[in-house]
């Protein structure tokens, strides 16, 4: 990385910019030279530099005055000081008010390269992080989310609406339609993605580990917490909180976040003294929750108060137009990733795709497709590395419904389904079937009970 970093050394003695040069050329470092601020702040404007190596006693224009220079003028470089015996506060209040760090004149060679390693490493952690964040960005940006039809374009159109807000926002649809990534979309396309994006399911933790997630608790607030523990409203400050499967959420625990959420602070299990927070909060639920509130499983205060801007999200099925271009795209990422040459679909595969119900949604169809990229041996795939559970389904809905039109009917008759042979292929473990139907054992309890399944 040495010979990629261009450092820019000031010093109005020409002894010393000739050995700070001399020093860094010869460890491989491309250097430039200037004697005195305002020539190096009229080169820092012309090109970038990694690095300014700088004297802080100068005519023109000191070392301290540089720095404020290209603060205000936005030129982000690593400065480090050099002082000489008698000028150490100068320099520390240069670090104060931005510098990186400084070496004190007379310095031997190896403490020069040492503060320059030390800023290269710094440097070279700054910029993987910044490519991070903009490969977090690219991914959760509004391409993210595939689609053409007039529903689709409908959810893009109200995330972009809603995103620069601090506004509550609900997701509702069924599992597997999207939910986080709108949740994430939302958070990287708001004045809040630098901040963390915090995501808990609701329905994954027990009950009574579930409070102590979201709010922490304080030391000797029960046996075992030898120390206090920040929760996901403290890691989330200036942030998003998602709250997946927020149907999920235990009675008791949903008067505590409706508080948290309208008064901004929390309070730590056992502890007295009031938490300020500053989060979004993002909810989703794959539930109907206004039945939910008919039925005194759900507050009717926190429901208003998360669902004051809703985004439905709308079934696969509904926009079977989507299909064609979701399956290249899972298709073009799995064959990358897999390093296989697969050009697209024969014909008769995307056929079954158009016919299939996907009641399993997007993220059924991008396991298809993964398994499918897996199995392949050919350019094209073909049906026969497509489940038989996929060919099999010729209509938009189960076996016996084709009759009629309702769509919650024909969602309860293949949950029904799936639960059956989930239960089977466990010998009735209800955790292990909960796993193979990818939801937690609340919500298999739950559906066990409301479809009467024994």
């Amino acid at each position: 990385m040495a010979d990629q970093i261009k450092i820019l050394v000031v010093d109005d003695e020409e002894n010393i910019r000739f050995a700070v040069s001399n020093i860094l050329s010869t460890n491989g470092y491309q250097v430039d030279t200037a004697s005195n601020g305002e020539d190096a702040f009229l080169e820092l404007k012309k090109q970038p530099y990694d690095f300014v190596i700088c004297d802080i006693q100068m005519p023109k224009m000191d070392g301290r005055e540089l720095l404020r220079a290209l603060q205000h003028n936005g030129i982000e470089t690593t400065v480090i000081m050099m002082s000489a015996y008698g000028t150490i506060d100068s320099a520390l209040e240069s670090i104060k008010a931005g510098a990186y760090d400084y070496i004190t004149k007379p310095f031997k060679p190896d403490e020069l390269i040492l503060t320059v390693k030390k800023a290269e490493e710094r440097l070279k952690l700054y910029r993987e992080n910044l490519t991070l964040k903009q490969a977090v960005a690219k991914e959760y940006d509004f391409s993210a989310i595939i689609g053409k039809s007039e529903k689709i374009l409908n959810v893009l159109n109200e995330i972009k609406k809603v995103a620069g807000l601090k506004t509550t926002v609900l997701i509702t649809g069924e599992s597997g339609t999207g939910k986080e990534l709108v949740a994430k979309a939302i958070h990287y396309n708001s004045d809040r993605k630098n901040k963390p994006f915090i995501s808990i399911n609701c329905g994954a933790i027990p009950e009574n580990l579930l409070e102590s997630e979201l709010f922490g608790y304080a030391k000797g607030a029960f046996t075992g917490a030898y120390a206090s523990k920040r929760g996901l409203f403290e890691a989330a400050d200036g942030g998003t909180l998602f709250l997946d499967e927020i149907g999920e959420m235990p009675f008791s625990l949903q008067v505590k976040l409706l508080r948290a959420i309208e008064q901004s602070q929390i309070f730590r299990i056992g502890d007295t003294k009031s938490i300020t927070i500053d989060v979004r909060f993002l909810a989703a639920t794959s539930k109907d929750l206004s039945d939910e509130v008919k039925n005194g499983k759900f507050r009717d205060d926190l429901y208003y108060r998360l669902n004051v801007f809703n985004i439905k999200l709308p079934p696969l099925r509904e926009r079977r137009e989507d299909i064609p271009l979701l399956a290249t795209a899972f298709l073009i990422r799995n064959a990358v990733n897999f390093s296989k040459s697969i050009k697209g679909f024969d014909e008769s595969v995307i056929d079954l795709f158009m016919k299939n119900a996907w009641y399993g949604n997007v993220r059924e169809l991008e396991n298809v497709i993964e398994r499918a990229c897996i199995l392949t041996e050919k350019e094209l795939i073909m049906p026969e590395v497509i489940p038989d559970t996929i060919q099999s389904q010729n209509s938009m809905f189960p076996a016996g419904t084709e009759s009629g039109f309702s769509i919650k009917q024909a969602q309860k008759k293949y949950e029904v389904e799936l639960i059956n042979k989930a239960l089977k292929e466990t010998s009735g473990n209800k955790t292990r079937a909960a796993q193979l139907l990818e939801i937690s054992l609340r919500a298999l309890m739950y559906k066990l009970k409301e479809y009467g399944i024994e």
